[in-house]
């Protein structure tokens, strides 16, 4: 069978589809970028895979990898499209998605109500078996009562099971019969148990992250199966990843089983893309900005490790699965301007999307955003996004724009000044939250904006927070494409253990381990992963005895070598200071969680410093458009296309550098120059 030379990246954004693909053989590089199709996402992907390998030169058979990322499982849990569930549990718990934690996160505002259960009641039956926090058996869990349950969840017409028994993570056989039963009964039912998405003690997250699996289950497997069957047809040899919000990647198999990993997962590619072109500029410390055309995503970096998280929450859903720490706000290009019911000018969170899209789209949009606001102040150009090919229409962003200027008192050029600031606002209130209100001061890191209006809103970001410096990659707008074309395989194995951190405890420890590595090892088997790629991370989830939550801390040294009690003491000590400031010295520690992390490396060459972009070779290089920074009027920018800079050249504010699939605007003052490896180092001016 054909064995293909080029890997291809496809991002599928609410806006936009960013595609890359880089031949591992010779290091060539394409890159492309066409409007999302919402209501049908796997016809956006396919498309992108077509116009690539036309644009190439090459047939799909040619395609060895393909990596995906995508928001399908976010989108069906923000909109409620998800199966018509059912939930089986332990008798007296049908209740806990309800209960909660008791925690308000709104707590003065009295008109917010928690989201609705995705299970009603009606549809959560419980089944009288008992497992206790050791693992025991207090009581047996029968075949009457399962028959009994399966012929209830039948009734139902439910589209999609959870099974969330109590300390299931501690002894599974019980959830495993019902699965069984249900699929024996049922074969085409998805069914999703708690000890199979998340076996993790803390219910009420383990109940809330399996329902939330079984919820968006059948959306994502019918778009994987469209997507997978489409590109089959193509390229049977064909290997498709699925981004995960670990920033790894599956397979379309597990992406199926286990759809809510991929439910953080848009922002988690950029952040590896981000990573790896920052390696190539040799600066560890940084905050990304990845602004797209909906929402802006920020990630604190320190010495290129990016934050992990395991508790996150999907429109108030909680979900426990590993993930970058990654913290989101509703400001976009396509953010929509609108007036409050006090008078004030407000932007985000609701966004235009991709259809009907901002004003200045041309396809219907009459609602005033981010874009129509920065086409009209000359920043975006008016010849068009996507190299000319989406022309944008100046008069209508200036129609969409004169409605809340008329509202305001106000002239259209203050209008779109003041919705630039807000939305900026927006996301330096987002970024104080991830570095000031944690400790860090974001004066010690450099700003790395991406996404396709990132480097249109950096330099005012960074200079209200008092950045100096700011690193736009190479492909800013495809630098999530970029990151999925470098992601590896990764799985994650973990096991609830709450045992205390001492030596006598270390042997039942590495039974755990033990464990964990034989399920790796046939993970890495199942999934045709060499000796040479594969490689184990080992980290323990630690806490003082009493706390309620856990620092995760890698244990340096295995698999060569186990530390001793003392050693992980002292690596738990220098994580409780790194995140809280301070340490207990000599309190006791307990264990709860044991993870290993497998990794299966896929080689990619060093790209080339410049992207290919033929079709542009025509284009005036150099130029000058009006420009408004100010109040006080326009001034003449230069406008330079990014692909006839070389590394060294120095370009000078006011000044618009425009590029495929993004914009950079320097104010007067500011300055940037290339470096070695294609990044555009801009330094922020008084």
């Amino acid at each position: 069978m054909h064995i293909g030379e080029w890997i291809v990246g496809i991002d599928v954004g609410g806006t936009f589809t960013d595609i890359i693909a880089v031949n591992q053989i010779t290091n060539q590089r394409r890159v492309a970028k066409l409007p999302s199709t919402p209501e049908r996402p796997a016809a956006a992907m396919i498309a992108g895979m077509a116009q690539i390998c036309a644009d190439i030169g090459i047939d799909a058979t040619d395609v060895a990898r393909l990596a995906h990322g995508t928001t399908v499982a976010t989108n069906a849990l923000i909109q409620h499209r998800g199966a018509k569930l059912a939930l089986i549990t332990t008798a007296g718990f049908r209740d806990v998605l309800e209960i909660g934690r008791q925690v308000r996160p709104h707590m003065f505002d009295l008109h917010r109500d928690p989201p609705p259960a995705l299970v009603p009641r009606e549809r959560r039956f419980e089944v009288r078996e008992r497992i206790t926090a050791d693992g025991s058996v207090r009581e047996a869990l029968d075949d009457a009562e399962i028959a009994r349950v399966v012929a209830e969840v039948e009734a139902s017409g439910a589209q999609a099971c959870a099974v969330c028994l109590l300390f299931s993570f501690r002894r599974p056989e019980h959830e495993r019969r019902l699965r069984d039963a249900l699929r024996a009964a049922m074969p085409d039912l998805p069914v999703s148990i708690s000890s199979e998405v998340h076996p993790e003690f803390r219910e009420f997250e383990r109940f809330s992250t399996t329902v939330i699996n079984a919820f968006v289950q059948p959306v994502m497997a019918a778009y994987l199966g469209e997507l997978a069957a489409g590109m089959a047809e193509k390229a049977p040899a064909m290997q498709i990843g699925i981004n995960q919000s670990s920033g790894g990647l599956m397979s379309v198999e597990r992406a199926v089983a286990l759809p809510v990993r991929t439910a953080l997962s848009g922002p988690a590619a950029g952040i590896v893309g981000a990573v790896r072109s920052m390696r190539a500029s040799g600066d560890g410390n940084f905050i990304t900005l990845d602004m797209g055309g909906t929402s802006a995503d920020i990630c604190l970096i320190r010495d290129f490790e990016p934050e992990a998280t395991g508790n996150r929450e999907v429109e108030g859903y909680p979900v426990r699965l590993p993930a970058l720490d990654i913290s989101a706000v509703g400001a976009g290009g396509g953010s929509i301007a609108w007036l409050d019911r006090d008078g004030l000018l407000k932007v985000g969170p609701q966004s235009a999307g991709a259809v009907p899209g901002p004003a200045c789209y041309g396809r219907g949009g009459v609602l005033p955003t981010v874009s129509d606001a920065n086409l009209y102040l000359g920043r975006l150009s008016p010849d068009g996004l996507l190299g000319g090919r989406m022309r944008m229409d100046v008069d209508a962003a200036e129609t969409a724009l004169r409605g809340p200027a008329e509202a305001l008192g106000l002239d259209v050029m203050a209008v779109a000044l003041g919705i630039v600031r807000i939305v900026n606002s927006n996301m330096v209130r987002a970024i104080r939250r991830v570095s000031i209100e944690r400790g860090h001061d974001p004066r010690d890191f450099t700003l790395v904006p991406f996404g396709g209006a990132g480097a249109l809103h950096a330099m005012e970001v960074a200079r209200a927070l008092g950045i100096r410096r700011v690193n736009v990659p190479e492909l800013p707008g495809l630098l999530c494409a970029q990151g999925l074309i470098g992601a590896e395989q990764r799985e994650s194995f973990v096991r609830s253990v709450l045992m205390p951190l001492t030596n006598a405890s270390l042997d039942q420890l590495a039974e755990h381990i033990a464990a964990l590595r034989n399920e790796a090892q046939a993970w890495f088997d199942a999934e045709a992963i060499g000796e040479p790629h594969r490689e184990l991370r080992l980290a323990l989830d630690m806490r003082y005895v009493g706390q309620n939550f856990e620092l995760s801390v890698p244990v340096a040294g295995w698999p060569a070598a186990m530390p001793d009690a003392e050693t992980l003491r002292a690596a738990f000590l220098v994580a409780h200071e790194r995140n809280y400031g301070f340490n207990s010295g000599a309190a006791p520690i307990e264990i709860v969680n044991v993870r290993l992390d497998s990794f299966g490396r896929h080689p990619v060459g060093e790209q080339k410093a410049s992207p290919v972009m033929p079709a542009q070779a025509s284009r005036l290089e150099r130029s000058k458009r009006d420009v408004t920074f100010e109040q006080t009027g326009t001034v003449p920018a230069t406008v330079v296309w990014r692909g006839s800079l070389q590394p060294g050249d120095r370009i000078d504010g006011p000044a618009v550098i425009e590029q495929l699939d993004a914009t950079i605007v320097l104010h007067p003052g500011d300055s940037g120059v290339v470096d070695q490896a294609g990044n555009l180092i801009l330094e922020v001016g008084a």
